[in-house]
């Protein structure tokens, strides 16, 4: 990563320019703009800047699992936006697909003050979203916020491909995540599937692990970052303030 780019990096649409994002049905050879690497890709700005998943949300990532490792928080929305407020994390991106999960595994083993456990599972969650593509919501029909909450459940349960019950919870996690994002619809919103995604994990937990992270019943966030995403729903979100 170039000094003259990293400086120019901008949190929401193209991460070189700010130029609207361009997406598109056939997949185009391009080369990401930080490692070089070439990419099979649907997605560049209108001036053709391409960056990849992984150089999107590196820097992100890595403060989402140092914040986690150190905090004693147990409230895992008020850990989302105080991560989300951080000019690291982009608007939209990948980054979020981590973020779900590591605010849930945080909670969970705070709550159990397993700080080693915490720390152990953060690097696993880690690693797991790093295969949650960007745009994923959109082309797959799969949300990365709801894979995150999928990530945190069978990361807690210590599901497999081959447990019985871990493996229906796992599923049913991401399953029941889904259907609660899909009832507001599109366009995306990275911020507003995150606190779906939390939400429901969270009345999941409550459920099947006997543990209660905060009061979902009665606390529902008011999204700040409206300013930041051009196709903010507004009175259409849950969230909208």
């Amino acid at each position: 990563m170039t000094k003259e780019i990293n400086e120019k990096r901008h949190s929401k649409d193209c991460m070189i320019c700010g130029q609207e994002l361009e997406y598109f049905e056939e997949y185009k050879d391009l080369e990401c703009l930080y490692c070089h690497k070439k990419f099979k890709s649907n997605v560049s700005c209108k001036d053709g800047h391409y960056v990849c998943d992984s150089c999107h949300s590196m820097s992100g990532n890595d403060l989402i699992e140092n914040y986690c490792k150190n905090t004693d928080k147990v409230d895992p929305i008020e850990m989302a936006i105080e991560i989300m407020k951080n000019p690291l994390i982009n608007m939209h991106g990948p980054e979020h697909h981590f973020l779900v999960p590591a605010v849930l595994i945080t909670s969970y083993y705070n709550i159990k003050d397993e700080k080693k456990n915490k720390i152990k599972k953060l690097a696993v969650a880690k690693m797991r979203a790093k295969d949650v593509k960007g745009g994923i919501c959109g082309f797959y029909g799969n949300c990365g916020a709801a894979v995150g909450t999928g990530i945190f459940m069978s990361i807690i349960t210590e599901a497999t491909p081959l447990t019985k019950e871990n493996w229906g919870l796992a599923n049913l996690m991401t399953g029941t995540a889904l259907i609660e994002i899909s009832k507001t619809g599109g366009p995306r919103c990275c911020k507003r599937n995150v606190f779906t995604a939390i939400k429901t994990a969270s009345k999941f937990a409550d459920e099947y692990l006997e543990t209660k992270m905060y009061d979902y019943q009665e606390y529902k966030p008011l999204c700040t970052f409206k300013s930041n995403n051009k196709e903010c729903l507004k009175l259409g979100c849950p969230y909208f303030k």
